[in-house]
Order: structure tokens, then sequence, then C-alpha cells
């Protein structure tokens, strides 16, 4: 499966400067498939084209990090280097092992956290938002968004407002999330837990 990382590579060193450039920064608003988190924008924009495909194979695997690459290409106007990419990427996915292709698959959509699976019912059922909001203060939250959840008058509307925010977190805030969760609402997430 090296051939894709190679693809994206020679992908990536093919794009002029301003391109590479404005890869980066489309690459921090394009929509991501659940449960992956993006690239934070600080070392993104400093990494080069060796750097980042480095960082789109570890953090979404080569078949994702191919398809985001092409997705973010055609995105850019670069829709003859894209289709390169897809067709190197198909016939690599083509070459593996049919065993090779069912693992790879498989750990390319992670299970769902448990902030995202139970969303509709935290939104619902969570009665102390401004316990968890200061537990989540400085850690995941900044001061802006602290406030912009604050200031929703019901519960129901402040957590609404909180999942808002979830789709650029990745894993570790998620987790933080539900810790602050087991902190505030214990007796809610096992009742879930067990659901």
């Amino acid at each position: 499966m090296g051939c894709t990382r190679d693809a994206i590579l020679d992908a990536l060193e093919n794009l002029t400067a301003e391109e590479f450039k404005k890869f980066k920064l489309k690459l921090l608003s394009v929509p991501l498939r659940e449960g992956y988190g993006r690239i934070p924008r600080g070392p993104l924009l400093s990494m080069d084209a060796m750097d980042l495909t480095d960082k789109l194979v570890s953090s979404y695997l080569e078949e994702y990090g191919a398809e985001l690459t092409a997705l973010v290409l055609r995105d850019i106007g670069m829709k003859e280097l894209s289709e390169r990419l897809q067709q190197i990427t198909r016939k690599d996915q083509a070459a593996a092992p049919a065993g090779i292709q069912d693992s790879h698959l498989k750990a390319a959509k992670p299970a769902m956290h448990f902030v995202d699976q139970h969303r509709m019912a935290l939104i619902t059922r969570v009665t102390d938002v401004d316990g968890v909001l200061d537990a989540l203060y400085g850690k995941v939250l900044t001061e802006e968004l602290y406030q912009a959840v604050r200031a929703e008058p019901t519960n129901a509307l402040k957590m609404r407002k909180l999942f808002s925010f979830t789709p650029a977190w990745n894993v570790t805030c998620k987790d933080l999330l539900l810790q602050a969760l087991r902190d505030t609402q214990p007796y809610l997430v096992l009742d879930l837990e067990q659901s």
C-alpha cells in the first residue's frame, strides 16, 4: 500500500508554492468523515509536502488520506492532478490481497465516539451544562466559545451550541468532554453506557 502514500506525495510536490498554500488552507475547511479530527492550523501551515503527506497518512490512513487529498485538489482547481491520484489509488487498492483490503477498510472507519453516538440524549438530558463548560474551559474551549455557549437560554440549547463545535474536535477533545460529563453527570453517562 506504499504506492498510495507515494502518490499523495507526488501530487503535493507537483503543486506550485501558491497552489500548495491554497491546498493547506482548503484542507482546514473541507468536511471530514465522521470520527476524524482536523490537522491543527499552526503545524499544518508550516509543513512541507513530505511532512504533510506523513501527517495525512498518520491522521487519516492511506485510503482516506488519498481520497481527502484528491477532494481538496479538485476543490482548488487541480482536477487533472486529482484524477491521476484517484487512478493510482484505485490500482493500489485493486492490487492488495482481499484480506488486506478488508482489514484496511475496517481500520479506516473508526467506531463512533460516545459523545457522537449519544448526541441527542446528551443535548436533551444534561442538566449541569455550566459544570461541563467549566471543566472544558481552557482545555477545549476558548473564552469566546465558552461565552457563546453560556449565552444560550436553556440547557438543551447550550448543549446544542457545544455540539456545533465538535466536528472540528479530535478524539482527545471528545474524551475531555466525556470526562467532564462523567464528573458532572455520572448517572446519566452510566445510563447511556448501559443502553
